[in-house]
């Protein structure tokens, strides 16, 4: 292996590191809500920092490895990484989002059970987990199959929404709690639509095909 291989692969393990906190924030944010545990919520929040960092760090990465010229497949994989570690970075972002909201919830009774907000954490984060798995063993079909399951979060996030606002009018005294909940419901459609961005980064890295904007067919 070269030495500008070998900084491809630890390249390739920064970004998997960044996953790996990306997706135990969602989790854990997620685990907080179910909980009530204030204190998992305000962890997930201050470690995102790390998530930023590690962007930083494959960012800069990527400009150095730019800079020595590499071959159209290499040039692929770094331009994908800096790709996949923006998508990973807002994943962070989405995560401290749920916590922030968990510590609001925390602070009234709960409203109801909560089973669609998991339900859609664990599709999201499927999509994730698969997205990932496409890139680390080069698996576009894999990584196409991501691309249409985006669809079924949208559709579970609409319905989520069209039930909290009919609590909305039904009991005002809700709304705050609603609102609180829409905005975690939003936030897991946004992670799934970054898992979308990232099977479909895939799908140009090892194909050389941009598939962005085609739609689930074409893909």
């Amino acid at each position: 292996m070269t030495h500008f291989e070998s900084e491809l692969a630890a390249l390739k393990q920064k970004l998997l590191l960044m996953a790996s906190h990306a997706e135990s924030a969602v989790n854990n944010a997620i685990k907080a809500l179910v909980d009530r545990d204030d204190d998992l919520a305000r962890k997930v929040a201050e470690d995102d920092d790390k998530i930023d960092h590690l962007e930083q760090e494959v960012d800069a990465a990527c400009i150095a490895l730019l800079a020595k010229a590499p071959l159209a497949t290499q040039l692929r994989l770094i331009t994908s990484a800096m790709k996949i570690a923006r998508d990973l970075e807002r994943v962070g972002d989405e995560a401290t989002t749920i916590a922030r909201r968990s510590l609001d919830l925390s602070q009234e009774p709960q409203l109801k059970a909560y089973v669609d907000i998991p339900r859609m954490a664990t599709m999201a984060m499927a999509m994730l987990n698969d997205a990932l798995g496409a890139f680390v063993n080069g698996d576009t079909a894999r990584a196409r199959a991501v691309i249409p399951r985006d669809k079924d979060v949208d559709q579970l996030n609409k319905q989520l929404y069209r039930e909290l606002a009919s609590f909305m009018i039904e009991k005002p005294t809700t709304i705050t709690r609603c609102l609180n909940l829409m905005t975690i419901s939003k936030a897991l459609e946004r992670i799934a639509d970054h898992a979308k961005n990232v099977a479909e980064d895939v799908v140009y890295l090892y194909e050389a095909r941009d598939i962005r904007h085609l739609g689930a067919t074409a893909a």
